[in-house]
């Protein structure tokens, strides 16, 4: 059973709000609260996005932003950072002889 849009947006506000109230009063870097808060804003958001998308075909312009993706797009570049340099001991590797 599909979900409202207006519901799926009613949650999706208020999720934005519960994190402002819980980022206001946050106590220190890793307050529960505020992750908390931060992980009802991706769950709400997305059920809104799916929502919206089955009742009317439409998206938001918006992507929740995934740190694990940057941190597996960073490895895969530092990965091929380090495929570009020479392996001394490869033993492909033509060597020049002078």
């Amino acid at each position: 059973m599909a979900i409202d849009p207006r519901v799926a947006l009613q949650s999706f506000t208020a999720a934005l709000e519960e994190h402002l109230a819980a980022a206001s009063s946050r106590r220190g870097d890793n307050d529960p609260a505020v992750e908390a808060a931060f992980s009802s804003i991706m769950e709400t958001f997305e059920a809104y996005e799916d929502a919206l998308y089955d009742a009317y075909g439409e998206v938001t312009p918006l992507v929740i932003y995934d740190e694990t993706e940057d941190e597996d797009e960073e490895r895969d570049e530092q990965e091929d950072d380090y495929d570009d340099v020479a392996d001394p001991f490869d033993d492909d590797l033509e060597i020049e002889e002078k």
